[in-house]
């Protein structure tokens, strides 16, 4: 029988700004779900923006997986989170956001992260 992966917290700060470093983090969310992985994507800074209806299809990346795609994956399989302070910054409230997606703060991040065994990678 094999270990069960440990979990995996994966916090992205950028959005289209930054497409490659966005995406690159949506893609190990979504490859740690299909693994079996459990996984936390939290959305903080830019990334906010990608927890509304339709933004993820604002990021396109030549060659890569369509953003809106990656994150249905973590959603099916995962969790989502948008960080509390960011979404205020961006007048973002829970009823905007998509189904599944939570806003939660740094507290609940640093418990994710300090879990037994958890992983943490920040793109």
């Amino acid at each position: 029988m094999s270990p069960t992966p440990r979990p995996l917290v994966i916090k992205t700060t950028s959005g289209t700004e930054r497409p490659e470093a966005t995406n690159q983090a949506f893609t190990v969310a979504a490859a740690a779900v299909a693994a079996g992985a459990d996984v936390s994507l939290w959305l903080t800074g830019e990334s906010a923006w990608f927890a509304l209806p339709g933004r993820a299809a604002d990021l396109v990346l030549e060659h890569a997986t369509p953003l809106g795609e990656l994150l249905e994956v973590v959603l099916e399989g995962g969790r989502v989170t948008v960080c509390t302070q960011c979404a205020a910054r961006r007048g973002i409230g829970p009823e905007h956001v998509l189904p599944g997606v939570r806003i939660a703060g740094a507290a609940v991040f640093v418990e994710e992260s300090l879990a037994e065994r958890a992983q943490a990678l920040v793109y």
